[in-house]
């Protein structure tokens, strides 16, 4: 059982909406971490690196993330229900080593899919002391929300130093990367991957204001209303409009979407889904034009109008441009439990032609129906879920079991195939298939994930030394 977690301050939660990470200590002795290292050495000497295999090879390693300190960090950026990921894997940075270059990592199990609200971190456990030459970690503070390199190395270069047992927990779109060891030493990280299961509803650290402004500096911001529309979603805000932000802006801020800075580019998408209706006119248009950039700019302004939006949103699925679509299934899914009259919409959309747009419209579906009040008409969701286990890609098969695992009970019809799925070819689908039988917990899916983990057990303790 895991101690009570320390929760978080608005201060370490703007810094991280800021950010992109934060860094917190364990308190364990040295011993425990010179063993996990031992242990470590050992498996690259015998076996080599075993990738997802690491935590049952050594199980020790759970006891960090249990912690209080990284439970209760975890628990403020991605919700009391997060998960762990069942990708996780060890990075060696040998003596000697030149690095890495700058980079954004591609999402394990699904289609690479950013989103400025944390649904998904990394965090980045040293089992050994990490200063300045050994070889840290390093990150582009901020740059989660940029997608080009230029915007991104404007940043300051931040090198994660800590001793033994210090984990930081990353955006997992932020830009990092191993910077070089240049000591006569080993450095070893071990990067878990954990994913937000609930919608924010309430904050899930320990605040004692839900006003943006009143936490943090005086300095001027970087990027006001996509930070405060972070802030407002970790409080269960509704979206909608904000208070200063002018209708009359409309025209300006739309010839500004196409501006060559990235980031002006985001202040003005950003500041247009504060204006509220009187934007949708103006952003549908950029929906419907002929910029991909300015179109992707449109749906996170569309997704942040909220309800006014939701008629545009759902007019642009049926359009005959696959991207256009795509769009606005993921502004859709992005919003949340406003887009809840959608959902006849996104299931029809979760059997398009395009994997894309199935693969935003499931995960939409099981975002907006497990935040709505009343379940009593789930039947077409359930049912598109369960043809979305058959889907060519994988990584809408892994979606489809994600949404069934949302919905918990209502997905008892999917019994037979969530336990087919226990089979699939890729290993992540499986691990969502697995979770959707346990949120389900009947008898019969208690039973399927039982034996399939009985059967796929693996063994830290047999070798070719010792087989038996």
């Amino acid at each position: 059982m895991k101690n009570q977690a320390i929760q978080l301050t608005d201060e370490q939660m703007r810094d991280f909406i800021v950010n992109g990470y934060i860094t917190v200590k364990t308190d364990f002795p040295p011993s425990f971490h010179e063993n996990i290292f031992e242990h470590l050495e050992a498996m690259f000497e015998h076996t080599g690196n075993l990738g997802n295999n690491v935590l049952p090879l050594i199980p020790e390693i759970q006891q960090v993330f249990d912690h209080p300190v990284v439970d209760g960090a975890m628990q403020g950026v991605l919700g009391k229900n997060y998960m762990m990921h069942p990708h996780r894997y060890c990075h060696y940075n040998p003596q000697g080593s030149g690095g890495q270059g700058f980079h954004k990592d591609t999402y394990e199990g699904d289609e690479q899919i950013r989103r400025h609200k944390c649904r998904w971190t990394m965090a980045f456990y040293y089992p050994q002391d990490v200063p300045e030459d050994r070889g840290p970690t390093a990150v582009l503070p901020g740059s989660q929300y940029y997608e080009t390199s230029e915007s991104a190395h404007e940043q300051p270069d931040v090198s994660l130093c800590g001793e033994a047992g210090t984990v930081t927990i990353v955006h997992y779109d932020l830009w990092h990367r191993a910077t070089p060891n240049q000591s006569d030493k080993k450095r070893y990280m071990l990067k878990f991957l954990f994913s937000r299961f609930d919608e924010p509803s309430t904050p899930s650290w320990q605040t004692n204001t839900d006003d943006w402004h009143s936490v943090g500096n005086d300095a001027e911001p970087d990027h006001p209303e996509l930070w405060e529309s972070q802030w407002d979603w970790y409080y269960g805000k509704e979206n909608g409009a904000a208070n200063g932000v002018s209708p009359n802006e409309v025209d300006n801020l739309f010839e500004t979407l196409q501006h060559e800075d990235e980031k002006v580019r985001l202040n003005a998408a950003y500041r247009l889904g504060r204006v509220g209706e009187a934007a949708v006119p103006t952003l549908n248009q950029a929906l419907h034009g002929t910029s991909d950039s300015i179109r992707s700019y449109a749906g996170y302004a569309l997704s942040l109008t909220g309800l006014p939006a939701v008629p545009t949103l759902v007019d642009g699925l049926q359009d005959t441009d696959d991207s256009v679509r795509a769009t606005a299934a993921y502004a859709l899914a992005d919003m949340g439990k406003a887009a809840a009259e959608a959902i006849p919409a996104l299931t029809r959309a979760a059997k398009d032609e395009s994997p894309l747009v199935r693969r935003h419209a499931i995960e939409g579906l099981g975002i907006i129906s497990q935040q709505m009040d009343e379940k009593t008409d789930l039947d077409q969701t359930v049912q598109v879920s369960i043809e979305g286990l058959n889907d060519e890609q994988y990584w809408v098969r892994y979606n489809a079991a994600r949404t069934l695992a949302k919905l918990g009970p209502f997905s008892e019809p999917a019994l037979p195939a969530l336990i087919a799925q226990l089979e699939d070819e890729n290993r992540y689908v499986r691990f969502n298939a697995a979770l959707a039988l346990k949120q389900i917990d009947t008898p019969e899916a208690r039973e399927a994930v039982f034996n399939h983990l009985f059967s796929t057990r693996w063994c830290a303790l047999t070798t070719r030394d010792t087989p038996y």
